[in-house]
């Protein structure tokens, strides 16, 4: 089963940037699709972009053009690059991965904070 470990949260003035990493356990080749899922309190969790195996990205009309999915091969990792930050961006940010084989997994959660 694979394994992910998220880091790069943290807090943030609204206007300033973030980068979220995701390592896997095993190589992104062998993952159908990578994607970061948000939730913040009371809420449900909302999926904010994704990746294909191939490089395909999608994201969520909330977040188009400020965050950025992407991804190095070589470390097995995915990142989210956010930029612009705004208040309501604030949220517990989920890795989560579809492989190939075996059972999608749940990253752990990275919190991020956004002050206004």
């Amino acid at each position: 089963q694979v394994q992910l470990v998220e880091s790069g949260g943290g807090l943030v003035q609204a206007g300033g940037s973030l980068r979220l990493s995701c390592a896997a356990s095993r190589s992104l080749f062998s993952i159908n699709a990578m994607a970061w899922y948000r939730q913040a309190p009371g809420k449900q969790r909302d999926l904010v972009a994704t990746m294909t195996s191939g490089g395909s990205t999608n994201y969520a009309d909330s977040v188009k053009g400020r965050f950025t999915i992407s991804r190095d091969n070589a470390k097995n990792t995915v990142y989210l690059q956010m930029n612009s930050l705004k208040p309501e961006d604030t949220a517990v940010y989920y890795c989560f991965a579809t492989p190939s084989s075996g059972l999608p997994k749940w990253g752990q959660g990275t919190q991020v904070t956004v002050s206004s």
